[in-house]
């Protein structure tokens, strides 16, 4: 892991309610293959914005099995990652992680080696699986380079908004 923030105790977008609950935002991806790194890139927007108590942000990357300890210790999960559903691309899903194991194969969570859904899997197998949302970007290029593209650059906002929207629900 390579970033882990602990922000401040207030939201600038109204209210400063204690939510008892350890909440993670995990942003995994591959940050050398352009769009694949979208959930970093959205990660590391978000460590620079006031969120509510107990919301930790983590860079998580390609670290695959490291992260079992921060997904076992979350209460509630929230998971930001390319997805390759057959949209368009920009294309920004939402789905519970127990819908996504109903899902047809051809549906791909993730475009790493690893991806976060065995990593979850696993958790419920040596601790516990917290209640896990992910929000997922089909990628328009998956070629070398560090850059978004324009189109999936555009959406961070849009991700961002829907981050708050579940934050809201749960602070």
């Amino acid at each position: 892991m390579s970033g882990t923030s602990t922000p401040n105790a207030t939201n600038s977008k109204g209210g400063d309610k204690v939510s008892p609950l350890k909440i993670v935002i995990l942003g995994v991806g591959n940050l050398l293959l352009s769009d694949e790194g979208v959930g970093v890139h959205v990660a590391n927007e978000l460590v620079k914005l006031e969120l509510p108590p107990g919301v930790t942000v983590v860079e998580g990357g390609t670290d695959g099995f490291r992260l079992i300890n921060v997904i076992t210790e979350a209460d509630r999960l929230i998971v930001v990652d390319a997805v390759k559903g057959g949209g368009a691309p920009g294309s920004i899903y939402r789905f519970d992680i127990n819908e996504v194991q109903n899902c047809p194969s051809g549906f791909k969570t993730s475009v790493h080696q690893i991806g976060i859904l065995e990593v979850i899997n696993l958790s419920g197998l040596i601790g516990k699986t917290p209640q896990t949302t992910v929000i997922g970007i089909e990628p328009e290029s998956l070629e070398m380079g560090m850059e978004l593209s324009p189109e999936i650059k555009a959406k961070i906002p849009k991700i961002i908004e829907l981050i708050w929207d579940e934050l809201k629900n749960l602070t």
